[in-house]
C-alpha cells in the first residue's frame, strides 16, 4: 500500500500538479487579460463592500476569512523555512510568482462555485467544485470522486497534521503533554464546528484578521529594527532566484532548487487550484450580486496568504542570519530561532502561539470544506454530519500524539487526485469564466453596480439555480 501511495505522490506532485497548477494559472492569467494585475483595485473594492449577508449565506468577508483560516496554516511558518533551507533565498521569489498567477486560478474556481451553487435542506447556500462538475460539466461521477478525496484529506488527515504541529509547538515552548493538547484542541474545535457553518464563519471573521495582523505587525517590528538591511535582503531574493549570487542557505546558486522549492511550497500554502476554497466561496451571498465578485474576493486571499504572510516569515528569517545550509535546522525550529535572534526568547513563544492560531483555524475551516462534500454526496443529514464531526475531532486527538507521516502521504495522494480533477474541470469551464468576467467589468465600466442576469446566459438555463440568480 505504501508503495502505491508513494507512486501516486510521485506522479501527482512530481509532474501533474507542479506543472499543471502553474500552467493553469498562466492560462487563466492570459485568458482573463491579466485580471489580477489590471483589476487589483477591484479586488480591494470587493473586500471593502463584503460585510453584508442574508438568511441564505454568510458574508463575502466571512467567506474570505474562512478560506484564509485554511490557507494560512503551518505552511506559512514551517513551509517557508523549509523552502529557504532547501532552495535558498531565491525560493521566495518563485513563491511570489506562483501566487501571482495563482490569483487568476483562485478567481476562476471561486467564480464557478458561486455560479453553480444550490440551497441545502435548511436554505443555506452550498457549492464548490463537486457542484460545478455535476451541473456545469454534467459529470456527477467526477464530483463524487472529488468529494470523497476532499473528505479524506481536508476533513480528516490534514486536521491530524495541524494538531501534530500545535502539539509539537506547545511541548517545545511550554512543556505541555501532547495528548492533553490534543484533547483541549478537540474540545475547542468541537465548540465551533458543532455550531455549523455560520458558527465557523463567525469564528473565522473574529480570529483570522487578528492573527494575521499580529503576525504581520511582528514582521514590521523586525523590519524596523533591521531597516538598513532590508534592501539588501530583497536584492538577495531576486538575484538568488536567477542564480546571480550564492543563495543564503540551501543549494548555492541553484536556480532549479530555488524554483522547485519555491513553487512547491507556494502551491501548498495558497491552495489556488486545489478546489478547497471554492467550497466556502459558494456559501457566501455575493456583494454585488454577481458570481465574479466572490471570485475577486478569493483571489485576494491568495495575495494575503503568500505575498503578505509568507513574505513576513521569509524576511524575519533572512534578516536574522541564522539560516545555515547543511545545519539540519529547518521548519518551525528555524523560524523560532530567527525570531529569537531579533527579540530574544520571547520569539520562540510568539511562534508557538502563532502556530496555535494558524493551525487551529485551519482545522475548523478544513472541516467546513468536508461538510460541503458530505452534502453533495447526499449524506449531509444530522447523522452524517455528526459522524463527520466526531471523526474529525478524533483525528485531532490522534494526530496530536502520533507520528502522522504515512497517513500524511496518503492525504497528499488524495489531495493530488482532487486537485487534478478540479484543474481539468475549471479549464473546461473557462469559457464561462471569461464571459462572466467581461460582463462584470463591462458593467463597472458603465458606472453601474454589476448584477448577474440569468437571461444573458441562455446556455446556462438548465444548469444554474434560477431562484438564486433571479
Amino acid at each position: 500500500m505504501t508503495a502505491i501511495v508513494d507512486f501516486l505522490n510521485t506522479i501527482f506532485w512530481g509532474y501533474v500538479l507542479i506543472y499543471g497548477l502553474l500552467a493553469v494559472g498562466v492560462f487563466f492569467t492570459i485568458r482573463l487579460g491579466f485580471l489580477q494585475f489590471l483589476h487589483f483595485g477591484e479586488m480591494v473594492r470587493a473586500i471593502r463592500g463584503a460585510r453584508q449577508s442574508d438568511e441564505h449565506g454568510i458574508s463575502p468577508f466571512q467567506a474570505l476569512c474562512t478560506s484564509l483560516a485554511s490557507r494560512v496554516g503551518t505552511g506559512n511558518i514551517a513551509g517557508v523555512a523549509v523552502a529557504l533551507y532547501l532552495g535558498g533565498a531565491g525560493a521566495i521569489f518563485w513563491m511570489w510568482m506562483v501566487a501571482l498567477v495563482g490569483m487568476a486560478t483562485a478567481y476562476a474556481e471561486s467564480t464557478l462555485a458561486q455560479l453553480y451553487k444550490v440551497r441545502d435542506g435548511k436554505g443555506q447556500y452550498r457549492g464548490g467544485p463537486a457542484f460545478y462538475m455535476a451541473k456545469g460539466l454534467k459529470a456527477p461521477w467526477a464530483g463524487g470522486i472529488f468529494s470523497v478525496a476532499l473528505i479524506i484529506s481536508f476533513g480528516l488527515v490534514f486536521n491530524a497534521v495541524q494538531a501534530n504541529s500545535i502539539a509539537d509547538a506547545m511541548l517545545g515552548a511550554f512543556g505541555l503533554p501532547k495528548i492533553w493538547v490534543g484533547v483541549a484542541l478537540a474540545i475547542l474545535a468541537g465548540m465551533v464546528i458543532f455550531g455549523g457553518l455560520r458558527s465557523i464563519a463567525r469564528f473565522a471573521e473574529l480570529i483570522v484578521p487578528f492573527m494575521a495582523a499580529a503576525y504581520v505587525l511582528m514582521a514590521l517590528v523586525v523590519l524596523a529594527i533591521n531597516f538598513t538591511d532590508v534592501p539588501g535582503v530583497l536584492m538577495t531574493i531576486i538575484r538568488s532566484a536567477f542564480g546571480l549570487e550564492e543563495a543564503a542557505g540551501g543549494v548555492a546558486g541553484s536556480v532549479t532548487a530555488a524554483m522547485l522549492n519555491g513553487i512547491k511550497r507556494g502551491l501548498f500554502s495558497n491552495e489556488a487550484g486545489m478546489g478547497s476554497a471554492p467550497n466556502i466561496a459558494a456559501t457566501a451571498t455575493p456583494m454585488p450580486h454577481h458570481p465574479s465578485s466572490q471570485g475577486l474576493v478569493q483571489a485576494m486571499g491568495v495575495f494575503i496568504d503568500t505575498i503578505v504572510i509568507c513574505t513576513a516569515t521569509a524576511i524575519m528569517i533572512l534578516l536574522s542570519g541564522v539560516l545555515e545550509p547543511g545545519s539540519g535546522i529547518t521548519g518551525t525550529q528555524l523560524t523560532q530561532q530567527a525570531l529569537e535572534a531579533h527579540i530574544g526568547v520571547a520569539g520562540a513563544y510568539f511562534i508557538a502561539v502563532a502556530i496555535l492560531f494558524f493551525a487551529f483555524t485551519s482545522i475548523v475551516a478544513n472541516y467546513a470544506y468536508a461538510e460541503n462534500a458530505m452534502i453533495f454526496l447526499g449524506v449531509g443529514n444530522t447523522l452524517g454530519l455528526t459522524l463527520l464531526r466526531i471523526a474529525a475531532l478524533g483525528m485531532v486527538i490522534w494526530g496530536a500524539y502520533e507520528a502522522v507521516g504515512t497517513v500524511f502521504n496518503a492525504a497528499d495522494a488524495s489531495m493530488g487526485l482532487m486537485a487534478t480533477i478540479n484543474l481539468i474541470a475549471i479549464v473546461l469551464l473557462s469559457g464561462t469564466v471569461v464571459k462572466l468576467t467581461k460582463d462584470y467589468m463591462e458593467q463597472r465600466k458603465q458606472g453601474v453596480v454589476p448584477t448577474f442576469k440569468a437571461t444573458d446566459y441562455p446556455e446556462l438555463k438548465e444548469k444554474i439555480n434560477n431562484d438564486i440568480w433571479r
